[in-house]
């Protein structure tokens, strides 16, 4: 799996789908609070898996949490991390299964990506992509040549 960048200066507005989404679907985009980490980590690593849910705890230790979650009531339905692998990269994210096709994922790369832009990045990293074709869609990602060996090539695996 390849790296992406995206150009943060350049980012799509999404505030017309998020209202869409609120209107219609009763989906709340924020960040996510200290007093959640179980719930949110949990909710990952039950979605998700163990490798996704070291990185959102690592997300709920910086002030303010880098992690935004989609709510609708008391359940999530997606959420997106940044800075959490490594400084400047976007990921990871993930929306229910029934939840796609909505624009949740959008909205919170988005959400995320505009944060990195806040904290003074022109540019950031979403590494290790899987669907590039969603990122150069949603955000206009270009692939980092070259980048098949990336921070993730020695990661630990349980055998």
């Amino acid at each position: 799996m390849k790296d992406m960048l995206v150009r943060l200066l350049e980012l799509p507005e999404t505030w017309a789908l998020e209202a869409k989404l609120l209107e219609k679907e009763n989906i709340l985009f924020r960040k996510a609070i200290a007093p959640e980490k179980h719930l949110v980590s949990a909710w990952v690593k039950e979605h998700f898996g163990a490798y996704w849910q070291s990185e959102v705890e690592v997300a709920f230790s910086r002030q303010p949490v880098s992690c935004w979650i989609a709510q609708r009531g008391n359940w999530i339905l997606g959420f997106a991390c940044y800075e959490s692998t490594a400084r400047n990269f976007f990921g990871p994210t993930g929306t229910l299964e029934t939840e796609r096709g909505k624009g949740i994922g959008k909205v919170l790369l988005v959400k995320s990506l505009e944060s990195l832009r806040e904290m003074g990045y022109a540019y950031a990293i979403i590494g290790g992509v899987g669907p590039a074709e969603f990122y150069e869609k949603a955000v206009r990602a270009k692939t980092i040549e070259g980048s098949e060996i990336n921070i993730y090539q020695n990661l630990l695996r349980k055998t």
